[in-house]
């Protein structure tokens, strides 16, 4: 577990599927990213590498999720306090879909939708942190994920008033899509698992960018 705080820094991610057996054995042989139901009664999967939880693989067949709901990646921002940034993301043409609660010892957590279209959720962590950042590129890992838009200036600027750390994420220009994309490390070539998400090649150095080049 870490404990560090995570405020400014993408620190998790769920991969939300209805193939969860199918998209487990893929990740586990295309990435090395092995999976393990830490309680049967829940129906999230923690998604491992090296011994080091990295993520997580949820069933979008179960009753918490809405039917027609297709497979995605939830991607988690660190927030120092998920009520303040809350009433920030509203304030500045965000919608907030799930209010804040609780997960009890663990954290603090809300989804918003950005003034660009693109899904996030806020995360305080009350224990704990998330991934590690710091790691070996040369294994399959999450690194600090793009924002693909219409208008990356925007995107950036408002996700600085979320504390968002210089380097922690990219934002590129996209007029199909607005959407938060997971980038993994190690990879030369997207990735597209069973449900249709595409994880995309990442690797360091990356830096927020306010314009388009």
């Amino acid at each position: 577990m870490i404990t560090a705080s995570p405020a400014g820094r993408f620190c998790w991610f769920d991969l939300k599927t209805r193939d969860v057996h199918g998209t487990s054995a893929f990740l586990a042989a295309t990435l090395g990213w092995e999976s393990a139901l830490p309680d049967p009664l829940r129906a999230t999967h923690l998604l491992v590498l090296d011994g080091a939880r990295i993520g997580s693989l949820s069933d979008l067949s179960g009753p918490a999720y809405p039917p027609g709901l297709p497979d995605h990646v939830a991607l988690y921002l660190g927030v120092d306090d998920v009520e303040k940034q809350t009433d920030t993301v509203r304030a500045l043409g965000a919608t907030v879909v799930i209010e804040p609660f609780e997960l009890p010892g663990v954290g603090r957590t809300a989804f918003i939708v950005d003034p660009l279209g693109a899904g996030v959720a806020l995360w305080e962590s009350l224990g704990f942190a998330g991934w590690d950042p710091a790691r070996d590129d040369s294994r399959p890992a999450p690194t600090s994920p793009a924002h693909a838009s219409s208008d990356p200036h925007a995107a950036a600027d408002f996700y600085r008033h979320l504390g968002l750390n210089p380097g922690a994420a990219r934002f590129t220009r996209d007029d199909d899509r607005n959407e938060w994309q997971l980038r993994v490390t190690g990879m030369h070539a997207a990735v597209t698992t069973p449900g249709g998400v595409v994880l995309h090649p990442g690797g360091g150095g990356a830096r927020v960018r306010t314009a388009t080049t």
